[in-house]
């Protein structure tokens, strides 16, 4: 027999009413495994994910769209702009100064990481040896990261100064430099002063991290390997570096990200000059934006930036979950 019309219709209503139901059921069980025993863990979790999208996801998208907008700042308060496609990216690379920001920025970062890392790892041997006063040397060394950069650029400036800088001075004493070298106002050694500042700011995060690392290799591990008659060289390229491989690239990671981001000690030091001899892509890009007010421009070199740093950020993950692997 054919269902009459009426019963059709009735049925027809009755299935939005029985999908609410399902949906309500579902959302209802959801709160009731965290209202349970990881009820705490997901609120924080919430909590955070919710801080992370006001204050960092919110702004980051809102950069990426004014790199393809024509920014007026006559009407700032106007966020419907002029699309404007790629021509703010074309723009930037077609400037004459680009290629110096991309040499330096890739100087700054790779050898701030390089003699971070190395200076790093020796640190982080020495102080695995015990001796005296240790703790307290590590500490000391750990006080110098935890300065602020504006600080710690103010300081290095002194140090910098071509007529009565503390280099200079110690230089002229050993007999290795005869005359004044100002170290920040001469396009020779400019970007090289700031690497040498980054470097001394971010050795101690280095040690620290590594020092972890160094930690949890078993120690008979080392053991057993002096009584097969392995020496300090061998056991270190065979047994430390291999187990430190996975935190190696966290470190790398993480340092690559704190590098791309430094913009205090630039500010502090050399403002990028001169004549762009220092300037560095995260430098350029607040250049353009509140210096010069090429907004648009300055959000470009910005995501750039921010593509970069979520590359090494996919990195430093991958890292991380095959250390918990292993």
């Amino acid at each position: 027999m054919s269902s009459s019309p009426r019963s059709t219709a009735q049925t027809a209503q009755d299935m939005p009413s029985a999908t609410t139901y399902s949906r309500a059921s579902t959302m209802k069980t959801w709160f009731r495994q965290a209202q349970g025993r990881n009820g705490f863990e997901v609120t924080m979790a919430s909590l955070a994910l919710l801080y992370l999208l006001l204050f960092a996801g919110i702004p980051l998208i809102y950069n990426v769209v004014l790199s393809f907008q024509q920014v007026d700042l006559m009407s700032p308060a106007f966020f419907v702009r002029p699309f404007v496609g790629l021509a703010n990216y074309l723009d930037v690379i077609s400037r004459p100064e680009t290629r110096i920001v991309v040499i330096n920025t890739i100087l700054f970062v790779g050898l701030s990481l390089v003699f971070q890392i190395v200076i790093g790892f020796l640190l982080a041997l020495l102080f695995m040896q015990s001796f005296p006063a240790a703790s307290f040397m590590r500490g000391l060394f750990l006080a110098g990261w935890i300065m602020p950069g504006l600080v710690v650029g103010a300081i290095w400036k002194l140090v910098f100064a071509g007529d009565y800088g503390v280099l200079n001075h110690a230089l002229t004493s050993i007999g290795l430099i005869h005359g004044k070298i100002f170290w920040l106002s001469d396009p020779h050694y400019a970007l090289f002063a700031v690497i040498l500042a980054n470097v001394w700011l971010g050795v101690p995060f280095n040690m620290l991290l590594l020092s972890v690392g160094l930690i949890g290799i078993p120690a008979d591990i080392y053991e057993a390997a002096k009584i097969d008659g392995a020496g300090p060289i061998r056991r270190f390229f065979s047994m430390t570096l291999p187990m430190m491989r996975s935190t190696l690239g966290a470190v790398v990671s993480l340092g690559a990200i704190l590098t791309m981001q430094q913009f205090d000690l630039i500010a502090a030091l050399t403002q990028g000059g001169p004549a762009n001899a220092s300037q560095v892509a995260q430098y350029w890009s607040w250049q353009l934006s509140f210096q010069t007010f090429e907004v648009s421009q300055g959000s470009a070199v910005a995501t750039v930036m921010l593509v970069l740093v979520l590359f090494v950020a996919v990195i430093y993950v991958r890292s991380i979950r095959h250390e918990q692997v292993a």
